[in-house]
């Protein structure tokens, strides 16, 4: 058996990937997949966790909490996906983006120490991952948001590689979220481990979100007039289509933080785009582009 952790990070999914999941659970459970639902598993690890601290589970424990998390008798592929899973929103950013990713991620890979484990994890710009963490939070002043935190030294690598310290033996996948509605088909088969020639429900639900009405009937037939002969022919198409019928108000995204200039929101991205071509890099990193 072989647990999957879906990590998030906050503001990349909403539970997109769980609810699809979800969706197609008996397909799943033909191929030995098991999705349980958020309630029968995030505050059950939440609390074992805490209690364990940081400490291995015995193998009767595990079993309960198997058995309490999993309607199924048996699978050979779990999928637990919570974007708290690194830290809840409250602690994402504390000088640094995550700081305590690989301790927690390791204490509750804990709960399973005789389990593989992998690890999924999509990244996005900080400026826009800033921006959406300080609405969720609602801060008394920017200053205290920031609790002296270098805006310009914030690197997801450094979070990937706390991950990878404290869990050596996991495998990491990872992808921007920018990247998402171009590689959503293959960002789901990399979660769940289920063939490529296995139909899922609701794959292109993520384009309808972000794509006219108009263009998703002018996608699905041209798709089905000219199938794709391989994946990279299907992101070209997909994103030819984004290009023509993208919806404005879902795509731009517009940042508003105080202090912030057009100059402020460039070098973020810039900095962005060199953090990912070193992820991009990194040993034990499955990096998915498009």
């Amino acid at each position: 058996m072989r647990i999957v952790y879906h990590l998030g990070a906050h503001f990349t999914d909403e539970e997109r990937l769980l609810k699809c999941l979800l969706a197609n659970r008996d397909a799943l459970a033909d191929h030995s997949i098991a999705v349980p639902p958020t309630r029968r598993f995030r505050a059950l690890l939440r609390d074992t966790a805490i209690r364990l601290k940081g400490d291995a589970a015995t193998i009767e424990e595990q079993a309960l909490i198997l058995e309490e998390i999993m309607a199924e008798d048996k699978a050979d592929r779990l999928i637990l996906s919570w974007d708290s899973f690194m830290a809840l929103p409250t602690w994402a950013m504390k000088k640094s983006l995550y700081p305590s990713a690989g301790g927690r991620v390791r204490a509750f890979s804990q709960i399973f120490p005789q389990i593989d484990a992998e690890f999924h994890l999509a990244i996005r710009s900080p400026a826009t991952f800033v921006p959406l963490l300080y609405d969720r939070l609602k801060p008394e002043s920017y200053e205290a948001f920031m609790e002296g935190t270098d805006l310009f030294a914030l690197r997801w690598s450094v979070v990937i590689r706390r991950i990878r310290d404290a869990n050596p033996q996991a495998p990491l996948t990872v992808w921007c979220d920018e990247d998402t509605p171009l590689i959503w088909p293959e960002v789901l088969r990399a979660v769940s481990g289920l063939p490529a020639d296995v139909p899922l429900t609701g794959e292109d639900e993520l384009l309808a979100t972000l794509m006219s009405g108009e263009g998703m009937v002018r996608l699905s037939a041209y798709l089905d007039k000219h199938p794709p002969q391989n994946i990279l022919q299907r992101r070209r198409v997909v994103s030819a289509f984004l290009d023509k019928f993208a919806l404005p108000e879902r795509i731009n995204m517009n940042i508003e933080m105080p202090g912030w200039t057009d100059e402020v929101v460039a070098h973020l991205n810039a900095l962005y785009e060199a953090d990912v071509a070193e992820i991009a890099g990194m040993d034990g990193v499955d990096f998915m582009a498009p």
